[in-house]
């Protein structure tokens, strides 16, 4: 199957049906053992420091894995994408452009989903039949998240890379789909391991590869990833078509509709408290005023830019944060 990169989550039934293999292109960045060599020859080609660190990796890794073929998400995901497309047409890159319609219709994604389908001549009933296939590890996900919050066995880190990955299944669908099953098996041997602190993860996934796990060293656990968990599709078994899917995905759309999801898992996993990741020079840091004002738990905001490990004043305003929430939590247990 031919290689095509994305630069988010766009219907892989689509591309998977017409038989090509996505590739986030974001994983291939940011799990890079020299993650740096790609921005380096995104600044080396123009790209100014005053941009997001992501954008610069994709461009770098669609280039030095020598990706022919791209779709830019162009609505509901990185101001920056149309660009970015421009500039890989010029190194002779094909891109194609992808939507999802800031109307956030069910007729408006219809349409965009259809288009798509058309440019790769493809069936409804085809990517059906992708989709049904694909769901089998979309259960499978939702069993793994049910181990982190419900059964308290996965810890936080597990929780984010393994709902990750089914953007594009690591490349290998098959391969994948058998890893996770493994994997599920591997922690339901495991003994029960609550923490004190049970927290949220809100916004893109982290740059910082360590954060999840350091929390976890002041009795605390993520068992809530957001955007991870909608790159896993949790509610996809119950969507009638791929048009429900892509209209019930979250990520692409307004604060309010993400909102209420959120709103809803705050009270479901009974979270202490959130820590809310935006990216260095991104327009969703602003996003923070208002998760701030309608969340009624503490939240804290943290901010990445090219570095892929905690720094060590983040590390301090965590701990700080997490002995505030362990504090509240004392005090409040015993009114």
């Amino acid at each position: 199957m031919k290689k095509i990169g994305i630069t988010t989550t766009v219907p892989v039934e689509v591309l998977m049906a017409a038989g090509y293999t996505p590739i986030d292109l974001n994983n291939l960045f940011i799990t890079s053992a020299d993650y740096n060599k790609y921005i380096d020859i995104a600044e080396k080609d123009g790209f100014p420091k005053s941009m997001c660190a992501w954008i610069k990796g994709i461009y770098g890794a669609c280039l030095e894995n020598n990706i022919t073929e791209i779709i830019g998400v162009t609505e509901g995901d990185c101001s920056n994408t149309k660009v970015l497309l421009e500039v890989l047409k010029s190194k002779g890159v094909k891109g194609h452009p992808f939507a999802f319609p800031h109307s956030h219709t069910r007729e408006s994604v219809k349409r965009e989903i259809s288009k798509f389908m058309d440019l790769f001549g493809v069936s409804s009933e085809e990517v059906e039949k992708v989709r049904k296939n694909i769901n089998i590890l979309r259960k499978d996900a939702i069993k793994l998240d049910e181990m982190t919050y419900l059964e308290e066995k996965a810890d936080g880190f597990e929780n984010h890379i393994l709902q990750l990955c089914l953007s594009d299944f690591d490349g290998d669908m098959e391969k994948y789909g058998v890893f996770l099953k493994d994997k599920i098996s591997e922690i339901e041997k495991r003994e029960k391991n609550p923490k004190k602190l049970r927290l949220g993860y809100l916004g893109v996934p982290p740059m910082q590869g360590d954060l999840h796990h350091f929390v976890e060293k002041f009795d605390a656990r993520f068992v809530y990833n957001e955007v991870q968990r909608e790159f896993a599709f949790p509610r996809a078994l119950q969507a009638e078509n791929i048009f429900e899917q892509y209209y019930d995905y979250t990520y692409p759309y307004d604060i309010e509709y993400r909102l209420k999801d959120i709103l809803e898992q705050v009270r479901l996993r009974k979270l202490d408290g959130i820590i809310h990741y935006t990216q260095a020079f991104c327009h969703r840091a602003i996003e923070d005023i208002i998760l701030k004002e309608r969340l009624d738990i503490p939240v804290m905001n943290i901010e990445g830019d090219k570095l892929n490990i905690l720094d060590a004043r983040t590390k301090l305003r965590l701990e700080a944060f997490l002995d505030m929430l362990l504090d509240l939590k004392i005090d409040g247990g015993k009114k």
